[in-house]
């Protein structure tokens, strides 16, 4: 601790550069997602583009999930604020579940998409749909990341971590967890209305 600071003083700064740190990763999570979404846009113009392509059902009610997700990971974050850790367990599960089940939904909108008789690589592989894999999973492995911190917060949770003046994991977590969820917002309504 710096000589002069009190712990409560430390912990604000401290807490503050964890956030600082977090943002500095989401705003290079943004720039590769612009990178990706800029080389759909130019490819878009070649002679073998799929205009009639639409995206698969699957695809809609992932994006219903994650929104469902982003909801539950804020209820949890309110109930350890008023320190009430039973609703906190019962949220973060729920969360880390809505989690697991959309990226089931992705991969089941993968199948529907090969059910078309579009693929992803190969010779039988559009650009297209190797776009939108890329774009997908590169978003899915995102997530993943997000489902290992939520399994880490749901860990120190149990072992009574967190309350209502320690919870800066569980803010963490929301953090990121919500810019996901923004994320595929985006490049949900991306792929849906700029075929």
């Amino acid at each position: 601790m710096i000589e002069g600071m009190t712990a409560e003083e430390h912990k604000a700064r401290t807490d503050r550069s964890y956030k600082l740190l977090l943002l500095v990763s989401m705003v290079s999570m943004v720039m590769v997602f612009a990178g990706l979404t800029s080389a759909f846009v130019v490819s878009k113009s070649r002679q073998d583009w799929l205009k009639d392509f639409h995206l698969p059902t699957a695809f809609f009610w992932s994006t219903s999930v994650i929104i469902l997700s982003s909801l539950t990971f804020h209820l949890a974050k309110k109930a350890i604020k008023k320190d009430d850790r039973s609703k906190t367990t019962s949220f973060l599960l729920i969360t880390l579940g809505l989690g697991i089940l959309f990226v089931f939904l992705q991969f089941l909108g993968f199948g529907q998409i090969i059910k078309q008789g579009y693929y992803f690589t190969g010779s039988q592989s559009t650009i297209t749909t190797t776009f939108l894999y890329l774009v997908t999973i590169t978003h899915l492995a995102h997530l993943f990341g997000g489902i290992i911190s939520l399994f880490i917060i749901i860990y120190k949770h149990f072992k009574q971590k967190y309350n209502s003046s320690q919870m800066l994991g569980i803010e963490l977590g929301a953090m990121f967890w919500h810019f996901l969820d923004l994320l595929w917002i985006y490049l949900f309504l991306f792929l849906f209305f700029f075929k």
